[in-house]
């Protein structure tokens, strides 16, 4: 029968601060991303609507008529959001028409004319059709390239292979490559990379801007069979 030091050791229980400590993290994990996700769904929302909203006869707004009606004031999230989309489907609506294309035309023609508007009018119309283009992804794959200097990995999204003057003049098939900061995704540079020295990887772009976006911290799962991520949490104390 064992005695004295033979005997083997209890676990300790972790004491009760340690215990609520580790139950408000939890919840806070849980709660945090919920709540952001709502206040910014909300953020939007608001801001839409105050762009909105003026432009909206008093009449057709149902918070005015609360007001008026009940003495009720009411703010009411949203009635901007459904004006604005209503009126993008009967302007989208109007621009497959005949007549529509026809007065874009002469909107485009005349926007032509003005030297500095038309620069700018461009390069929004070619940056919304590749964002918002039902045909195509905005970007091919995630990508790592070695930047700034060779031994150092950069994570990337594959726009489109090159093409035209910069594909003549490199002599070599190249890749341009989105380069994203952290962890503001939208903005970044746009590198001219051999495709010889594009490392293409097999995660989703959703899952690399969750990388970018969280500097790190969100890392996609492994695709390859029996690999694991080590949890490099700190055991509970």
């Amino acid at each position: 029968m064992p005695i004295g030091d033979d005997l083997p050791l209890r676990p300790t229980r972790p004491g009760l601060i340690t215990r609520l400590r580790n139950y408000f993290l939890t919840g806070l994990i849980v709660i945090a991303p919920i709540g952001l996700t709502f206040w910014l769904i909300w953020s939007i929302i608001g801001w839409i609507d105050s762009w909105v909203l003026p432009f909206v006869p008093a009449r057709y707004r149902p918070d005015i008529w609360l007001l008026q009606r009940f003495d009720i004031d009411l703010d009411i999230r949203g009635i901007g959001v459904a004006f604005f989309f209503l009126f993008t489907l009967i302007i989208g609506w109007g621009a497959k028409g005949l007549i529509g294309r026809s007065v874009l035309r002469w909107a485009e023609n005349l926007v032509q004319t003005m030297p500095v508007v038309r620069s700018v009018y461009g390069g929004l119309k070619q940056i919304a059709e590749t964002i918002l283009a039902q045909d195509q992804s905005s970007f091919e794959n995630a990508c790592l390239i070695e930047y700034p200097r060779q031994g150092i990995w950069a994570l990337g999204f594959i726009s489109t292979s090159a093409k035209g003057e910069i594909a003549a003049r490199a002599g070599v098939p190249m890749m341009s490559i989105f380069l994203p900061t952290t962890p503001n995704p939208t903005s970044g540079f746009l590198l001219f990379v051999p495709a010889e020295d594009v490392v293409i990887l097999d995660m989703s772009v959703e899952d690399a801007a969750k990388l970018v976006i969280s500097a790190g911290l969100v890392y996609p799962g492994s695709k390859t069979p029996g690999e694991t991520i080590p949890d490099l949490a700190p055991p509970e104390t």
